[in-house]
């Protein structure tokens, strides 16, 4: 790998520090609902009301902390501009809102999602589809940004990786997340036994739309890494072999997509 960081690697409070401390906030935020977890015996569909907050929580914090780590390479002078700063403080506020809303349905024993049983939770569920698009344009942004920065000082494959990881975080997550958003739950089918995949909780038995939507959401972690294989290619292959791996990690995504549309468990 010729490329070295200059500066140090863990570097996020200097260069976006509202997303590192909105990452300290919910991984602190996070204790509470793991003791919840232990001491409230309440379950809703046949788990723990406190864990789908638990989720939340972490696979927020994980999306903020990537942003953060990411914001290195953003074009100089971004982070000074007042739009951008607005724009940090709504996609944070965006954050803040979802958790509030799991969590609190969480503590009425009641669901967040898919939750239209009364004229306030239906508009507190369509409120929440924008926040939660929000918050993903986030990536979107990001993507752009470093795609127009051409002084990352990233190889030519790293720096594709994490343009091309970002922005199909958006696309794809809007796709997935939408469809499932505009039906009546997560599942094409009705399960009989309840059997699911051990820490994920996607179903056995029939289609479940969240296995889509997990993976869509990780894009921004693994194609940066197909980037960073691609380094030990040929110098000529290495920008084509990424965008080869997004096509092929898109096309994974909409094939499981359409597994779940289809009614056929993930696995």
């Amino acid at each position: 790998m010729t490329f070295a960081l200059s500066r140090p690697a863990l570097r996020p409070w200097d260069d976006a520090p509202l997303l590192a401390g909105l990452t300290v906030l919910m991984a602190l935020a996070a204790l509470p609902l793991l003791l919840a977890l232990g001491l409230d015996a309440r379950q809703f569909q046949g788990e723990s009301v406190w864990l789908k907050p638990l989720k939340f929580h972490v696979a927020l914090a994980i999306y903020a902390a990537t942003l953060a780590l990411y914001a290195r390479w953003l074009p100089a002078g971004l982070a000074a501009r007042r739009a951008w700063r607005l724009y940090l403080g709504v996609v944070t506020a965006a954050i803040l809102a979802e958790l509030l809303w799991v969590g609190g349905a969480a503590a009425l024993g009641t669901a967040s999602h898919f939750n239209i049983s009364s004229p306030v939770w239906a508009r507190l569920y369509s409120l929440m589809g924008l926040a939660a698009v929000t918050l993903t344009s986030l990536s979107l942004a990001f993507g752009i940004a470093i795609a127009r920065n051409r002084a990352t000082g990233l190889p030519a494959a790293v720096r594709d990786g994490l343009v091309l990881g970002l922005i199909l975080t958006f696309v794809l997550t809007l796709a997935t997340a939408g469809t499932m958003s505009a039906g009546t739950g997560h599942h094409v089918g009705l399960p009989v036994t309840g059997d699911r995949l051990a820490l994920m909780g996607w179903s056995r038995e029939v289609g479940d739309l969240r296995v889509a939507h997990f993976f869509a959401t990780h894009a921004l972690h693994g194609l940066p890494l197909a980037g960073l294989g691609a380094l030990s290619l040929p110098e000529g292959w290495r920008r084509p072999a990424v965008w080869a791996a997004a096509a092929v990690f898109s096309a994974f995504v909409l094939a499981v997509f359409a597994q779940a549309l289809a009614g056929r468990p993930f696995l």
